[in-house]
């Protein structure tokens, strides 16, 4: 997916921003854990895994492209017109749920349809409730939004009765259709891609040598495979050591992250240097804690966050407030795909088998944007549809 070796002002810039990641990093080899240097300091300590190293660097510079051409769908039905869908979101306090509920409904203003968008609030009641009032409302298909399609067993069973197509977003474990539960498709990155990418920055930018805190939620699937995946990844670098995995529900990441932020601190103090989250609100979360240690926004620790590079996380980044990195999700490209996918359904063909490639975004190659927004899917998709 990554066919043009010519070396573009992006390529250069990319490379610029993992050659600063990599001096940032290994300033920690070579002083006292957990030392406030900045990242124009020089490198003095050794290498923790050499081989994984050098593998992960390479993996962490083409990750850090901006000018990957549009590798998607160029053909497919035209519009069918006159549809409806029913967004069910895990909840909309999760910033990539919202995201590509968002990029739903500019598709389907685009292709012409409606869209409802129904919130679970984050809680299993919640949930179950807002998959019934979604069925209840016979709309052409159902988006499920984050959340686990066995959760609301009975709800997926009375919309398959109906015939409702149901696509997920994020809502099982790999992307493109699934039998058990039927979905018509599941549109994500793949996670292996992205939980392993984000394993790999910390091994670039750290040279090898990191005490390494993993955020997730177990409570979701989809959730817990990725931090799972994080942590093989973490333990192919024998310098890089896991400190602590901490399960904190998204639901209640911004009561609970503080404190536990805090306990962490004060049980590792410096030798905490890196964090991986499964998602980046727990980041927007955990700086009131940094700040009240007296930590440094631009770190240690340094902050990647595996999904799913909203708003509030490139403003974290650009401005170098408690977060280096992020794995964003094309949320509003996914939106698309999901309105894409639907419109195939309805037309009695397969999925597109589209899989958007993974990305790290940083305050040296997001150009001061707010969301990883790839070029060309916008203008293909409106040529498939004729719109």
């Amino acid at each position: 997916m990554h066919r043009d070796n010519k070396t573009a002002p992006a390529v250069l810039k990319a490379r610029s921003a993992a050659t600063a990641l990599l001096a940032a990093a290994t300033v920690l080899a070579g002083c006292e854990r957990g030392s406030s240097s900045g990242p124009g300091d020089s490198p003095s300590g050794p290498n923790g895994c050499p081989a994984v190293h050098a593998g992960a660097q390479a993996a962490v510079s083409r990750a850090e492209r901006t000018d990957v051409p549009w590798n998607g769908p160029t053909s497919g039905p035209t519009a069918v017109p006159g549809r409806t869908i029913a967004y069910v979101a895990q909840t909309m306090t999760n910033p990539g749920v919202a995201g590509a509920a968002d990029g739903v409904r500019e598709a389907a203003r685009v292709i012409g349809w409606n869209v409802r968008v129904i919130d679970g609030g984050g809680t299993p009641a919640g949930i179950q409730a807002a998959m019934s009032d979604a069925v209840a409302l016979r709309p052409s298909g159902i988006v499920i939004g984050g959340f686990d399609p066995d959760s609301t067993s009975q709800q997926v069973a009375r919309a398959n009765a109906a015939r409702i197509p149901l696509i997920g977003w994020h809502a099982v474990a790999a992307p493109g259709p699934s039998r058990r539960p039927e979905l018509f498709t599941n549109v994500t990155t793949r996670v292996e891609d992205v939980a392993g990418v984000s394993a790999q920055w910390v091994i670039s930018s750290s040279r090898g040598n990191a005490g390494v805190v993993v955020f997730t939620d177990a409570s979701i699937p989809f959730a817990r495979n990725k931090s799972e995946l994080i942590r093989q990844e973490l333990a192919t670098c024998s310098g890089v050591k896991l400190l602590a995995y901490e399960n904190i529900p998204i639901p209640d990441a911004s009561s609970r992250t503080p404190r536990e932020v805090a306990s962490l601190l004060s049980r590792f103090q410096d030798r905490w240097t890196h964090s991986v989250a499964i998602n980046d609100l727990y980041f927007a979360d955990a700086a009131p804690a940094f700040r009240a240690a007296g930590k440094q926004g631009s770190g240690p620790p340094f902050n990647i966050g595996a999904g799913d590079g909203d708003p509030s996380a490139f403003q974290r980044i650009n401005s170098r407030q408690y977060q280096a990195a992020t794995v964003p999700e094309p949320l509003s490209l996914q939106g698309w795909q999901i309105v894409d996918e639907f419109n195939r359904a309805f037309s009695g063909r397969p999925a597109s088998g589209y899989v958007s490639p993974v990305h790290i975004a940083t305050s040296d190659n997001s150009d001061g944007d707010t969301a990883w927004d790839p070029p060309g899917y916008r203008e293909a998709y409106r040529k498939i549809w004729g719109r």
